[in-house]
């Protein structure tokens, strides 16, 4: 019960934080982001760069760290997964792509302790988005109708 109790609070948490992100963030950029789950060029570019960037902290098969709900030693959290287990599908592909090229902490515009490199030099916005759309195609089909649903509610 107390597991649970804690992964609904850290839920609750980290949409309030998205929802922020995205009010605060909302006049660094206005271009709209879509990821791509039907064209299968796209998703294996996506998937290859995947491994070559994001797999060894979020696992080959999207699977994130162990524990990653709980705090390190450190007091930095675990990468999350990226498969329907973690919670990268209950943000809009807007706040995905922010948080991915500029680092949670330009996104929020304050310290924020974490190990998620930005990687606005190392991908272009294209790489990012085929990342991205790579993740979200792995994603069970009622997941992506949710998230859907989130990018929907967003864009109002």
């Amino acid at each position: 019960m107390y597991l649970k109790n804690k992964f609904f609070i850290f839920l609750s948490l980290a949409m309030l934080l998205a929802l922020y992100f995205l009010i605060t963030y909302s006049n660094k950029s206005n271009a709209s982001i879509n990821l791509n789950t039907t064209d299968n060029s796209v998703i294996e570019n996506g998937k290859k760069i995947y491994a070559d960037n994001c797999a060894s902290c979020h696992g080959v098969n999207l699977e994130g760290q162990k524990n990653w709900m709980s705090r390190l030693p450190d007091g930095l959290m675990p990468a999350p997964p990226h498969d329907e287990t973690g919670h990268t599908w209950h943000h809009p592909d807007r706040y995905l792509f922010m948080v991915t090229k500029h680092g949670i902490e330009e996104f929020i515009g304050e310290k924020y302790p974490n190990n998620m490199p930005a990687y606005k030099d190392i991908l272009s916005d294209e790489e990012i988005i085929a990342v991205l759309s790579y993740i979200k195609s792995t994603w069970p089909t009622k997941i992506k109708e949710i998230h859907n649903n989130i990018n929907s509610r967003s864009k109002r």
